[in-house]
């Protein structure tokens, strides 16, 4: 995703599907990088907090310095993204900027000089395959937090737009997160709790009749109405997930820049995945917050259960923890 001055956008790829979020993709022979950013943000988290998730890599454009970025930063902290580039204008000093950030998961990120150097760079990101085996091989060894706890063969599919096409049907759109899908699996999605077939799966405006992890896939279904289906929820391997309604509890990892005491009366919101709840919240002691949410959510073990208070004047996100 692209955080900051999204304005390098244009010249990284072609702009698709935008609603509060924009997508631009760029194919070349052997590679295909779609990128995100929100239209929203700063006016409001939700979106930024959604592209963020829905992303491998970040690369942030710092044009000033401001609260925005510290917040932007915090999210991508929380996220524990730590594959990215990072671009600033000349007016900004260089070393402030490492000082920001050397305390969290942006430590790693790639310092360029300019927006030729991040194509570049861009052009060489390892292949899906390549990433895979450095990993089963241990030679990666950053200390990560947990990841959702999902078997290479398990998919894994969060939903971010969704569609009624005229003589097709329900189609939706998502990346990937993990396993691999063909035409015709049979899958479900939650948490409307509903079986659902691939009719045909589509990358890049081509037809294709498989795809696996990181891949951006635009996916005819059968099983449910476009109406439905919400952006949030999720297509994975029959079993995988879980769906509460009513009340959960987590560990709550406080926002230390976060002043404000929780109110049980007060509306506040949570992020889980791409699915965004208001919820209220009661502190239980422990660090542990009880989490009361009118609508179900569907999770994945280790999911971020990101809390912020939208409304906040000053700091808006609270702190997270991971679901169970």
């Amino acid at each position: 995703m692209i955080l900051g001055d999204t304005s390098i956008a244009n010249d990284l790829g072609k702009k698709g599907t935008s609603t509060d979020i924009t997508i631009y993709d760029r194919k070349t022979n052997d590679q295909i990088i779609s990128y995100c950013f929100s239209n929203t943000y700063p006016d409001k988290l939700q979106s930024l907090l959604q592209s963020i998730s829905m992303s491998d890599y970040a690369i942030l454009n710092i044009s000033h310095l401001d609260s925005f970025l510290g917040e932007q930063i915090l999210a991508l902290d929380i996220f524990n993204i730590r594959k990215g580039f990072i671009l600033y204008s000349y007016n900004i000093d260089g070393e402030k900027i490492k000082n920001i950030i050397k305390k969290t998961s942006l430590a790693s990120f790639q310092i360029l000089d300019d927006i030729e150097q991040l194509k570049t760079r861009l052009s060489k990101l390892q292949t899906v395959e390549e990433q895979q085996e450095k990993n089963i091989d241990g030679k990666d060894n950053d200390q990560q937090q947990p990841s959702p706890t999902i078997s290479n063969n398990s998919v894994y599919i969060p939903i971010d737009h969704v569609f009624d096409v005229k003589g097709v049907g329900t189609v939706i759109l998502g990346c990937i997160k993990q396993g691999e899908i063909k035409t015709y699996d049979e899958l479900e999605i939650n948490p409307l709790n509903k079986s659902i077939v691939i009719k045909s799966i589509q990358m890049h405006d081509d037809p294709v009749n498989y795809s696996k992890k990181s891949s951006r896939v635009g996916l005819a279904i059968k099983g449910v109405s476009a109406k439905d289906v919400s952006r949030g929820d999720i297509i994975t391997t029959p079993g995988l997930s879980k769906i509460i309604n009513g009340s959960f509890q987590i560990k709550f990892n406080k926002n230390p820049y976060f002043k404000e005491d929780i109110v049980e009366t007060q509306n506040y919101m949570i992020s889980i995945g791409l699915q965004i709840r208001t919820v209220k919240i009661k502190n239980i002691g422990n660090s542990e917050l009880d989490i009361k949410i009118e609508k179900p959510v569907a999770y994945i073990k280790n999911d971020r259960c990101i809390v912020f208070s939208p409304d906040s004047k000053t700091m808006r996100i609270m702190g997270y923890g991971l679901m169970n």
